[in-house]
């Protein structure tokens, strides 16, 4: 029998100077009684697993707290979970910078599963302005992709399945998608799918229980969906900006009305000409509110809401404040829908 170990740690250190390669050969061996370990990238698809593995064991969460998978660097004292882990599930290279090198010093016997190429995902490509067009469907157009299952070995002989690297961001390429693909109820039922397979060839006497486990959360999902569209409704119309832009597959989704962002990337810091061009559009188009983010710049917030009558809200796309587990993702999207419906519903 299978058993999944239940491990909690917290990656929010800086990774030694012996680089990732050194600190994972220092790592000591496993326990002798785990069988198999599985590790999650970041707080909301560590929910979906969650899910999946509900009675068989609990999966490790690498991002936790407040830390940014966009900055996080791997501790060297916790880098035995990686390295004798069997399953580590991420979104992709672009959401976790940190996990590129990491998968090429893990061990071959680790499975890297890259979520946002998981079969049935539709992808967005980035929004490179600082102002968006209003979509015309609720979700779904011309820049979304599906994905067919792959899976293939690397040079270091990893089993990735679809874990692809590009070089070049030519549009349509993995590295030019927006990687929050997690924010579409539709693609997260498409992730359970996959977690409940790849899980499934790991641990094959616990298949069923995956496979059950995947169902109930499916259908959870679709109930989500359906609440999240019905809050969401009386604001749909209503324009407003974010502080990164984050939320496109949200926006696509449900329906929403974004109309630009005050930077693309959140470790980029936006230009005066970029602000100014903010400020306008709220202006322009009577913005009702500009969401900023818990761990990012609330001054920069403060620059582009001064002398409009644009209220400042908060929204969290990665569930920075949730607490982790497998009623996260449901907490997650709930948590967006009701801060942008505290703040827009206000502005008439």
């Amino acid at each position: 029998m299978s058993r999944i170990r239940v491990i909690w740690r917290t990656f929010i250190a800086p990774a030694s100077a012996l680089g990732i390669s050194a600190v994972l050969c220092l790592a000591a061996a496993p326990p002798a009684n785990a069988d198999i370990e599985v590790a999650v990238t970041i707080k909301p698809i560590h929910a979906l697993v969650a899910q999946v593995m509900e009675g068989v064991g609990t999966p490790t969460l690498l991002v936790q707290g407040s830390a940014s998978p966009h900055t996080y660097a791997l501790r060297p004292s916790e880098a035995r979970t990686l390295n004798h882990a069997d399953v580590v599930f991420r979104v992709s290279e672009a959401v976790e910078p940190f996990t590129r090198k990491l998968v090429a010093a893990l061990p071959s016997s680790v499975r890297v599963v890259t979520l946002a190429e998981a079969p049935g995902i539709e992808l967005l490509d980035m929004r490179t302005n600082g102002s968006f067009e209003r979509h015309e469907h609720a979700h779904g157009d011309t820049a979304s992709h599906d994905h067919d299952h792959e899976s293939h070995e690397d040079d270091h002989g990893h089993n990735h399945d679809h874990d692809h690297d590009h070089d070049h961001h030519a549009p349509g390429s993995s590295a030019s998608r927006d990687g929050h693909v997690w924010l579409d109820p539709e693609n997260a039922r498409k992730m359970v799918a996959e977690i409940a397979r790849v899980l499934s060839e790991a641990a094959p006497e616990k298949a069923e229980t995956f496979r059950a486990n995947a169902a109930r959360a499916d259908d959870a999902l679709v109930r989500l969906e359906a609440e999240i569209a019905q809050d969401l409704t009386p604001i749909k119309d209503k324009p407003f900006v974010v502080f990164h832009d984050a939320f496109q597959y949200f926006e696509r989704r449900f329906g929403l009305a974004a109309v630009g962002s005050i930077t693309v990337s959140p470790e980029a810091q936006p230009s005066a000409m970029r602000l100014t061009e903010i400020r306008r559009k709220l202006a322009s188009l009577k913005a009702s509110c500009v969401f900023g983010e818990p761990q990012f710049q609330p001054k920069l917030i403060d620059a582009v809401t001064e002398g409009t009558t644009a209220r400042a809200g908060t929204l969290d796309p990665e569930g920075t404040l949730i607490e982790p587990g497998p009623d996260a993702y449901a907490a997650l999207l709930r948590n967006l829908a009701a801060g942008m419906t505290a703040c827009l519903a206000q502005n008439g």
